[in-house]
């Protein structure tokens, strides 16, 4: 979880990666009208969100059903959000990458081929809600390597590994067209 620009797909992949895990991208969640109005700049309200946390939500509890724990990327900027989260089967654990806004902005202003505008930001940041004591989860600054935020993550928690080494699914049974989501 995290702002644009904190690095949430790059740790997530290393972590999928080196965990064998199915892995999904919150934006491939997103209602078209979501993109289309991150890409006008314009901030989402709770009700252009809730769709698209219930729908990963219900991937995780897919994933569960077929016996896997996941990785998942999602800004989960209010406790709220991570409140529906967790709803989901199975245990549900936070990593939290957290950055200075100056390096967040460069970062969002250098990516290429994304839909939300560095313009953005300062919404985001003013929206986040850093992660309370009741919440299963770890904090990182993102000024550390990806790799050695993936070593700290898995050196926090416990992850089962799985029986038989498999290729992590990429977006394992998340919808790909807006009709289906």
């Amino acid at each position: 979880m995290g702002v644009a620009g904190s690095g949430k797909t790059t740790v997530a992949t290393l972590l999928a990666d080196r965990t064998h895990r199915p892995y999904a991208e919150a934006d491939e969640f997103h209602p078209q009208a979501n993109i289309d109005k991150m890409s006008a700049g314009t901030p989402l309200t709770d009700e252009d969100r809730w769709p698209w946390l219930r729908a990963m939500r219900d991937w995780l509890d897919v994933q569960a059903a077929e016996g896997d724990s996941a990785v998942v990327t999602c800004s989960a900027l209010k406790h709220s959000y991570r409140d529906l989260l967790r709803t989901a089967h199975g245990r549900v654990r936070f990593v939290h990458l957290t950055g200075s806004a100056e390096l967040l902005e460069e970062r969002m202003t250098h990516r290429s081929g994304h839909f939300m505008p560095a313009s953005l930001l300062p919404s985001q940041l003013a929206t986040l809600e850093p992660l309370a004591a009741d919440e299963d989860g770890i904090t990182l600054d993102v000024g550390a390597p990806p790799e050695e935020l993936v070593d700290r993550i898995l050196a926090s928690t416990a992850l089962p590994r799985p029986t038989i080494p498999r290729a992590p699914r990429h977006l394992a049974g998340a919808p790909t067209h807006p009709e289906e989501r």
